[in-house]
């Protein structure tokens, strides 16, 4: 009995490896990479934590800390935040485990902890990481003076109506991944957010890789899309100083 005991163990053990296996293969297939260019920018601005951090000139009063989408290279959004940081934002970018914000939604600590000199702060993240930006804040109401959801929505059972953050929330009107919730999910953030609408842009296009499975096909430049995402999170920020 206790031959077959250790047995049933010995493969249910083995079926776990398995599995982790094959869903850490699956993660690094599925993965978009970003753009050459976006590569050499994110690059440049590697820290030793690993994170991608866009620095202006200047002292920056403003820090904003991006969570990456679900399955994509975080090095994809360093034109995004470099756009930022010419608006005299200090812009990070949080890699994840396996790159899904799902298994590193308290990362924004971290960050935090190692610039003591801003004085407020915004998270934000596209689509997946949006999701967990919103729920990390959910926990933290106090943390973040602004949160940006680019293509992002919290989840149902997240309910920021009562935060005391300023929320901006942009979506394209092409977006095929996320579908058209946005408007449904001002239910759950406060009063006063502003929804973005970019006439014409899609779900990949708030970074630099190629085509999103299920995406619509965007009537905008990638770079017009985050044009008019850079002038809108500039406002939010403008509005926090």
């Amino acid at each position: 009995m206790k031959k077959r005991i250790r047995l049933i163990g010995i493969i249910l053990a083995a079926l776990l490896v398995v599995a982790a296996l094959g869903f850490y293969i699956w993660t690094r297939v599925a993965t978009y990479p970003a753009f050459s260019e976006a590569a050499t920018l994110a690059q440049a601005s590697e820290t030793d934590d690993g994170w991608y951090v866009h620095e202006p000139e200047g002292e920056p009063t403003v820090g904003f800390v991006f969570y990456p989408g679900g399955l994509v290279e975080p090095a994809a959004y360093s034109p995004l935040m470099e756009q930022l940081s010419g608006g005299g934002v200090l812009a990070v970018i949080v890699p994840m485990p396996l790159d899904l914000a799902v298994f590193g939604i308290g990362r924004a600590d971290k960050v935090l902890d190692a610039y003591p000199e801003i004085d407020r702060w915004v998270i934000g993240g596209h689509s997946l990481g949006g999701a967990m930006a919103a729920q990390f804040v959910s926990s933290n109401p106090e943390t973040f003076d602004g949160m940006v959801l680019l293509a992002s929505y919290p989840a149902d059972s997240t309910d920021l109506s009562e935060i005391p953050a300023q929320v901006l929330s942009i979506y394209g009107t092409e977006d095929g991944v996320t579908g058209d919730v946005f408007e449904e999910s001002l239910n759950r953030l406060p009063q006063g957010t502003v929804l973005q609408v970019i006439e014409g842009g899609n779900h990949a296009q708030f970074g630099n890789y190629g085509p999103q499975k299920g995406d619509g096909t965007p009537s905008v430049s990638r770079e017009d899309q985050q044009q008019q995402t850079t002038s809108a999170i500039l406002d939010l920020v403008e509005a926090l100083k």
